[in-house]
């Protein structure tokens, strides 16, 4: 017998959906979807099932989906197919073939819930799942959210298997009969994700074999530990962050007084886009002069006597816009464009208007990317003399409409290190005496989706 009651239980004790809901089941063909699609079945539910071909895999990707189209048709729903080019889609993007995978699935898995009026989306992930979460959170550094793992409803997802142990669930599907496909990548180390369920997790069970029933108490905790400090949060809001005529305000002699200080402010801040390290920089500067700001990609923070002022950057204020870039960030969004920031093995250079190679030992982080500002000069690359951007981009017949959402970026001394996708500062270019590379790289943020074939 499947636990359909246990599994109408966990549905009803966290609220996942009204038995009346349309749901949206992402099903790939292995023995956790299935599982769940047969539960939805058995639990009358109505549902649809989605499956993504990524072609990683040959014949067997193609196996996968013709098993799940049998398997939607045995149970009289509807099934939608796309196919993914995703190792096309994460060399041009620059990112892991996985992160490819889960950004193309999850932004595909959206648009069939809007176009089909399915209310949620419902992922098969279990209780090994969360564990292996848990620890790749800890593995790459993580804040209070990133100790509890994977939570049972979040925004339009859902993940009804999580009272199940995937022992467990082999159990029922062995039990059962039930037919299944096994994705041959599960057993491949080369992912993060496999090393810990492969590699570390039996190691862990040798040292403690209720593993499984340890994490779930321990995520429990982290939980309840995450809704108190939102509370804390919350009421600590109320009593010190001001807001006057859209603009916030923050006590300096109150920040001073909290304990623990940067976990406090960093959740007080984070709502404005503010990450950890510009909190660092922002506690550090506390007793700097009136005027010094810190920035967001969305908001900056000014230090003004006894107070900091948060306000919003507007498209309106486009000039004022500034984004910092630290020593250790890899890429940064701004106006529409995205900045690849790379280590290079060795000095090499190669002439590209949408590249600068940067002599690293010259740069002071933080770095700012902001719009041009009048009085801006720079040496462009093979001259000694200067010459201000606004003469620039006259020269270069930079159409007005487009010289505001030029990035430029600036070194922390002030000066112009490279205009994106027109010319590099003469100063930061790479000599003889250069030891260390680092390539900024230009890119439109206009991303295409592969489309269902």
């Amino acid at each position: 017998m499947l636990p359909l009651q246990n599994f109408k239980d966990y549905i009803s004790q966290h609220s996942l959906f009204n038995v009346k809901d349309k749901i949206l089941l992402a099903v790939s063909g292995g023995k956790d979807s299935v599982l769940m699609a047969h539960l939805f079945k058995l639990s009358g539910f109505e549902f649809g099932i989605a499956h993504c071909n990524f072609n990683l895999r040959g014949a067997e990707s193609q196996r996968d989906e013709d098993f799940v189209v049998t398997l939607a048709k045995k149970m009289d729903v509807p099934c939608y197919v796309t196919h993914f080019k995703t190792k096309e889609f994460a060399k041009t993007q620059k990112v892991s073939t996985q992160m490819a995978a889960r950004t193309l699935r999850y932004q595909w898995f959206e648009e069939v819930r809007e176009k089909e009026q399915y209310e949620l989306i419902a992922l098969a992930q279990h209780q090994d799942d969360a564990i292996e979460t848990v620890l790749l959170n800890l593995t790459r550094g993580t804040g209070i959210a990133g100790l509890h793992g994977i939570l049972p409803k979040r925004g339009r997802l859902i993940r009804p298997l999580l009272f199940l142990a995937s022992v467990e669930i082999a159990d029922l599907i062995s039990k059962q009969d039930i037919d299944f496909v096994e994705d041959s990548s599960n057993k491949s180390t080369n992912y993060a994700r496999n090393k810990i369920r492969l590699k570390v997790i039996p190691h862990l069970k040798e040292i403690n074999p209720n593993l499984d029933e340890t994490f779930q108490h321990n995520i429990q905790r982290f939980t309840d530990t995450e809704l108190v400090l939102q509370q804390v949060v919350a009421s600590l809001k109320a009593e010190i962050l001001e807001e006057k005529q859209g603009k916030f305000y923050l006590s300096i002699k109150k920040i001073k007084a909290l304990n623990p200080q940067h976990l406090l402010l960093f959740e007080l801040l984070r709502p404005f886009g503010f990450t950890e390290s510009v909190v660092a920089e922002l506690l550090q500067g506390l007793e700097k002069q009136s005027g010094t700001s810190f920035f967001s990609i969305s908001h900056r923070i000014v230090i003004d006597r006894q107070e900091l002022i948060i306000d919003s950057i507007g498209d309106r204020d486009i000039e004022n816009k500034n984004l910092m870039i630290h020593s250790h960030d890899e890429q940064v969004n701004f106006l529409g464009n995205q900045i690849l920031i790379t280590a290079a093995e060795d000095v090499h250079f190669e002439k590209s208007s949408n590249k600068a190679f940067v002599d690293t030992d010259k740069l002071i982080f933080p770095l700012v990317l902001r719009s041009w500002q009048a009085g801006d000069k720079f040496k462009p690359i093979g001259m000694s003399r200067s010459k201000k951007l606004s003469d620039f981009f006259i020269d270069e017949k930079v159409p007005l409409s487009d010289k505001d959402l030029i990035p430029v970026l600036i070194n922390g001394n002030g000066e112009v290190i490279w205009i994106a996708g027109w010319r590099q500062d003469n100063r930061y270019k790479l000599t003889e005496a250069t030891k260390n590379v680092t390539i900024f790289e230009l890119r439109h943020l206009h991303i295409t989706i592969p489309k269902q074939s």
